[in-house]
């Protein structure tokens, strides 16, 4: 199962778990109200001899030197910056090449779709070459993460702009994915198959596609023809919606899975740009980070990865649990019992897809625990806390988590499990951990997988130790106590732990990471998560079986040397980089107000 179980030519891993006008304020605008930081640090109004004592003086104006700034001197202003403009330049020029790989129709990057050339998705069929739809696909991938670099370096610095705008423009872009073929791997073709198996009253986690020659849409299937289905029983119950309708045509049973898929992804969005509401600069992180992400729309939505749907379960569970209740409001000890039944059963609900989704339940269930242990004495309120009531709470969010996932595995039949053991041991070529085992063994030592499991147990906690003291504090308007910061907080620790820890990896796992950490701070965790998925989108160059993609021979370097050698060197590197920024970095050494919220009347 593993790609690094494959002969060198490994391409998949197992399915396991328009730039846009400037919208910064004009520089003439002298009567603007100053712009008032996000978070802690001088008032606008205070003088600038008191902004001076600060550790994060107001930003320069944006004239020259001696010259009073808009509105007087002393009063701060957003800044004009040309790197957010050239940003979302550069991510629109890489999402266009995205598209058009989808949109040249079946190549190497895309498998073909047996069926009506009438039904969706719809596709050109020129037979562009190997080179070209690689060569769009590395330039896509460098202008994508060239561009969120140089947007995320100047919304740090004041740029603003209108995430309404590039929040429509995503969902836009997610809808267009979805309209077209998928691209980047096959992983689809087995979706339609195992939809096709529990249709026709087959065991999906049983029967493979081969053991069905004549059915049409287990034929069409590439990779993984010997593999039974390792997903979760909710994801099969997509996959079976999407058979019933698309029947024996692998293109409509796609295109359903497709679309449900792009729904998923614009509702995670939308719920983070509602959970951001009220800070226009976490707005705009959080639309830039998911929605208008073009990595994410090509991993996750232009590749039809069922990955989406349990992260926006996740999200809905971390949010249903991070947002106070406006008619009932809590004391700032706990949830209510109905908010942590609501979000065991939505994270439980993405378990039952992807597995490995459950991480995201730590996060409310570490913050109940934690406010506990911090409230034991007096609380804010006056009042002791007591055992009683917070045990009540974890009872709740855990059974119910439990109750979901169990339940949908129980209705999925004994052997439901049987593959989740196997992808255990998986060990793919782009990690870390390919440098200590492998199908050939490790690339400088060899280390038996018990070893490598136990290793990423110990190195999994002991990132989650350090990002737990690293990572900012969200601060957004949704999340308005100490329980709702520290739920997003704690769940992207956990996700981002494990993901630069596991020893399997494949691109669009590292979704969990970009959802979890949209509404925090912006800070350098940021560019680690963006570097590692750029290095792992570039290793994937198909994510198929070359000899299935039709991979010219002398692109074998692109597995052999690429995946194989220097993903894993490139990752651990980032993974060092990731520990040294978490045992230097303090939630306190970052600017809260690098998200300024825009001045009164601005646009959205």
């Amino acid at each position: 199962m593993p790609d690094a179980d494959l002969p060198a030519h490994a391409g998949n891993a197992p399915p396991v778990a328009s730039a846009v006008p400037d919208a910064d304020l004009p520089a003439h605008l002298g009567n603007a109200p100053p712009v008032v930081s996000a978070g802690p640090g001088p008032r606008a109004e205070e003088p600038a001899d008191r902004a001076a004592e600060s550790d994060h003086p107001p930003p320069r104006p944006a004239g020259g030197a001696g010259e009073a700034p808009p509105g007087g001197p002393g009063v701060p202003t957003a800044r004009r910056d040309h790197r957010g403009p050239a940003g979302l330049g550069l991510s629109a020029a890489g999402l266009t090449c995205f598209l058009l790989v989808a949109l040249l129709g079946p190549s190497v990057m895309q498998p073909a779709l047996p069926g009506s050339a009438g039904q969706p998705p719809y596709s050109l069929v020129v037979h562009p070459s190997a080179y070209l739809v690689i060569a769009l696909t590395v330039a896509g991938v460098v202008l994508t993460v060239a561009g969120l670099a140089l947007c995320a370096l100047a919304a740090r610095r004041g740029w603003t702009f209108r995430p309404r705008l590039l929040l429509v423009a995503g969902a836009i872009a997610a809808g267009a994915f979805a309209l077209m073929p998928p691209v980047g791997s096959a992983d689809h073709l087995n979706y339609a198959a195992y939809g096709r198996m529990a249709v026709t009253g087959n065991d999906p986690y049983v029967t493979t596609a081969r053991s069905l020659p004549a059915d049409p849409v287990a034929h069409a299937v590439q990779d993984w023809r010997d593999t039974p289905t390792v997903y979760g029983p909710i994801a099969t119950a997509q996959q079976t919606l999407a058979s019933l309708v698309g029947g024996t045509s692998v293109r409509l049973t796609v295109f359903v899975m497709s679309l449900t898929n792009a729904l998923a992804f614009v509702a995670a969005g939308l719920l983070l740009y509602r959970t951001a509401r009220g800070d226009p600069g976490r707005e705009l992180r959080a639309v830039l980070l998911w929605t208008a992400n073009p990595l994410l729309l090509f991993e996750l939505i232009g590749g039809a990865h069922n990955d989406v749907l349990a992260i926006a379960f996740a999200v809905a569970g971390l949010v249903a649990f991070g947002l106070p209740d406006p008619l009932r409001p809590r004391p700032g000890d706990g949830r209510s019992l109905s908010r942590c039944v609501s979000a065991g059963v939505l994270i439980g609900a993405g378990a039952a897809i992807k597995i490995n989704v459950a991480i995201a339940g730590g996060g409310p269930l570490l913050v109940l625990v934690s406010e506990w242990w911090r409230s034991r004495g007096t609380g804010e309120s006056g009042h002791r806390t007591g055992l009683g009531p917070t045990a009540a709470r974890v009872a709740a969010l855990c059974a119910s988590a439990a109750a979901v996932t169990g339940l949908a595995y129980l209705m999925a039949g004994p052997h439901s499990f049987d593959q989740l053991g196997r992808a255990s041991k998986s060990v793919s070529l782009a990690t870390p951990w390919h440098l200590l085992a492998g199908t050939g063994g490790g690339l400088l030592v060899t280390v038996s997988r018990s070893g490598v499991r136990l290793g990423s147990v110990l190195l999994t906690l002991v990132l989650v130790a350090l990002l737990l003291r690293a990572l900012p504090r969200p601060h957004v308007g949704g999340l308005t106590d100490p329980i709702g910061d520290e739920t997003f907080r704690i769940a992207a620790a956990l996700a981002l732990a494990w993901l630069f820890a596991a020893p399997y990896a494949l691109p669009w796992y590292d979704g969990l990471g970009w959802a979890t950490i949209a509404l925090l701070a912006w800070s350098r965790f940021d560019g680690l998560l963006l570097v590692r998925t750029g290095v792992l989108a570039l290793a994937y160059l198909p994510a198929r079986d070359p000899r299935h993609a039709g991979l010219p021979h002398d692109l074998d370097w692109l597995v052999t040397v690429v995946r194989a050698q220097v993903t894993p060197w490139a990752l651990t590197l980032t993974l060092i980089a990731l520990i040294a920024a978490a045992t230097r970095w303090s939630p306190r050494a970052q600017a809260p107000g690098c998200s300024p919220r825009a001045p009164a009347g601005s646009p959205r």
